[in-house]
């Protein structure tokens, strides 16, 4: 099995962001809860325009993310790992058996309470840090199992996407949703007819966006559409879709989510307000990552080879998957992201944000002994 330049270059990259994002967290934490801290969240409020610096970054700036992710899916679906039925099926499975699961397990923590409305918090799997952790172990991972993880984190991405747009939208303004959808109506019929200059898609992107934000449909999910309305083509080089995934994936992975990361986790280590040290929030995000997501990636993925829907490839044994489904449990961006959209509370996100980074720390480390361990001993 070949892997393509640009598989190369996004491994590369993801690896990289992932050590910067974990830096980016660390100082922030340690900054808010420093002398500096007060000031540190004040900038975070302050306003540009109608606009907090915060409200920025995560609808402005992670629409940028959110198109990265767009035009990934776009070129797995074309001519990646998911463009056959055979090679697609394996990761689509698991990572439903990555959403089901950990889903399940928060909702029967967080049943008839206020924050049941956090289910999606531990479905999202952060592909940076994953791919980070995995780089960790060198060569001795097969490229088979660096690319498993990577698709089912792509999926696990679209999954929350299509969970943010059905669930965490707010009170819809119909006029605003349909001018939106016309401008994306706009671009389909633009991409059908073959125009592929790349400038009037951004700018129709940029007007679609300003609709979208006033519609009650979270703005990010314009990136995604952007993507997908951006023609493909055949996925070379001269091709406007490579180009601008290509001229994305640096600036997403080195300033977009370091940036993402410093304005949502300037967490304040201080629990005790509701004098319960792990609420059912806490044990439903923390259960729903660390446990929920290996056993549904592994169990899925179990089933549907037993049962012969999908094939293993012949140097990724079903042990190694469960080493994935552990990696798998390391939310963090996307689960953070859909923490600020599910709860109100600024204390309860506080906290949420900081189990997040616990759980994700844990299914880390989990998942780095375990493939240690199973890798060497399949090289022994």
């Amino acid at each position: 099995m070949k892997a393509t330049k640009l598989f190369t270059s996004f491994f590369e990259s993801e690896k990289a962001s992932g050590i910067i994002l974990l830096l980016c967290t660390l100082s922030s934490i340690l900054i808010t809860n420093s002398s500096f801290g007060e000031s540190y969240l004040h900038f975070f409020h302050l306003t540009i325009g109608n606009f907090s610096i915060a409200h920025i970054v995560n609808d402005g700036l992670m629409t940028i993310f959110f198109l990265m992710i767009g035009l990934e899916l776009e070129r797995e679906v074309y001519i990646g790992e998911l463009s056959s039925f055979k090679n697609a099926i394996l990761p689509i499975m698991a990572a439903l058996g990555g959403m089901i699961f950990p889903a399940l397990l928060y909702f029967g923590c967080t049943y008839n309470s206020p924050e049941s409305n956090g289910i999606g918090i531990p479905m999202a799997t952060d592909i940076a840090f994953a791919i980070g952790i995995l780089s960790l172990l060198g060569n001795s991972v097969p490229l088979s199992l660096k690319i498993f993880l990577t698709a089912l984190a792509v999926i696990d991405d679209l999954g929350a996407i299509i969970i943010i747009a059905l669930f965490y939208s707010n009170d819809l303004n119909w006029m605003n949703l349909g001018i939106a959808m016309a401008i994306f109506g706009l671009m389909l019929v633009m991409n059908r007819f073959k125009y592929y200059k790349l400038l009037p898609y951004l700018i129709l992107g940029v007007v679609m966006w300003y609709f979208m934000l006033h519609s009650g449909v979270h703005a990010t999910i314009t990136g995604v559409l952007l993507a997908f309305a951006i023609p493909f083509q055949n996925g070379t080089k001269n091709t406007i879709s490579y180009q601008l995934e290509h001229f994305l994936h640096k600036p997403v992975a080195f300033i977009i989510l370091p940036i993402f990361a410093l304005a949502n986790t300037a967490i304040t280590l201080n629990f005790n307000s509701s004098g319960t040290f792990f609420p059912n929030y806490a044990i439903g995000i923390i259960t729903g990552l660390v446990v929920g997501k290996p056993l549904g990636i592994y169990l899925f993925s179990y089933l549907s080879v037993k049962f012969k829907i999908a094939e293993l490839p012949k140097d990724l044994p079903l042990k190694s998957i469960f080493g994935a489904g552990l990696l798998g449990g390391i939310g963090f961006t996307m689960s953070i992201f859909i923490t600020l959209l599910a709860f109100s509370d600024a204390e309860i996100i506080n906290n949420a944000k900081l189990y997040i980074i616990i759980a994700s720390l844990l299914a880390g480390l989990f998942g780095l002994l375990y493939l240690k361990i199973s890798l060497t001993k399949k090289v022994n």
